[in-house]
């Protein structure tokens, strides 16, 4: 099987209307299970593989997600572009709640999470200067201008540990060093597609003002999963749209071959039991 587009859901996006040829698929990885089945099918006549976030009923905490094994699983399937539909909170008045985002840089804020495949006798470091893939992000900022969302393209995107909401000193601070929306979920995400050589960008739902904005000083789950369930519907379209723009043929961004130069252990120092284990990412610099 080899599926080259591949959506992760979050927060209220469990599934896909409109996919046909519906296959569910269970994969056990080197890293353990992924956060729930993998549903592939066709998404308008596109193949597509599809991932719950944080497992359909939403079992999984931000930090409890098995990222190492969703990407590794979505790799196995033959993923080279992957969609990533997460739920943020705003930091800046002109992006309201119910708007979207495509953000072009990240600032990693998380505290517990194993963010590389890499370590264990084997060094890699990947360029992330630009963490989310450029092409990418310009399609799904096409694709959501074209259904009508409103849409603002670029902002930084602060990823917190979570799971409890910033505290208003956290949100003051977090707008005087000038990011503009904050979630729990793009990092290590973004990391780990990078390492996998996976073109990864982030449609961001804004659901709140976090706790900054005076009418919003008291941010409640109710309150994010109102304003999300009203994104839901449009999030789908706005997938739709872009999956039916990503072409066909070689990738010719850094994001296809991001390990080329990023690998510090010689070849003959690694172990075998390494090699194996990250054959996916490696075959195609050790064979």
């Amino acid at each position: 099987m080899h599926i080259k587009i591949g959506i992760i859901g979050g927060s209220g996006f469990y599934q896909i209307e409109g996919l046909t040829d519906i296959e569910t698929i269970d994969i056990e990885t080197p890293f353990g299970k992924p956060s729930d089945s993998l549903v592939s099918g066709r998404l308008d006549g596109q193949p597509v593989v599809f991932l719950p976030r944080h497992g359909v009923g939403h079992p999984l905490l931000p930090s409890d997600i098995n990222v190492r094994a969703n990407i590794y699983a979505l790799k196995s399937l033959g993923v080279e572009w992957l969609i990533s539909v997460s739920a943020v909170g705003s930091l800046r008045q002109e992006i309201e709640p119910r708007h979207f985002v495509i953000p072009d840089q990240l600032y990693d804020h998380t505290k517990n999470r194993i963010s590389t495949f890499f370590g264990d006798g084997l060094a890699a470091h990947i360029s992330l200067a630009h963490p989310f893939c450029e092409g990418l992000s310009g399609l799904l900022h096409e694709a959501a201008t074209e259904v009508g969302a409103t849409v603002h393209n670029g902002g930084t995107y602060i990823c917190m540990e979570g799971p409890a909401f910033s505290t208003q000193a956290e949100s003051h601070v977090y707008r005087q060093l000038d990011f503009d929306i904050i979630g729990m979920t793009a990092a290590p995400e973004a990391k780990l597609a990078r390492e996998a050589e996976i073109c990864y960008a982030v449609l961001a739902c804004s659901t709140d003002y976090d706790c900054w904005h005076p009418d919003h000083d008291n941010v409640t789950t109710e309150m994010i999963l109102d304003n999300l369930r009203s994104n839901v519907e449009i999030s789908k379209q706005i997938v739709k749209n872009v999956v039916s723009k990503i072409p066909d043929g070689e990738r010719h961004c850094g994001c296809a071959n991001a390990l080329q130069y990023s690998i510090a252990t010689q070849p003959d120092k690694i172990s075998l039991a390494k090699q194996h284990e990250l054959k996916l990412l490696l075959d195609k610099y050790l064979s």
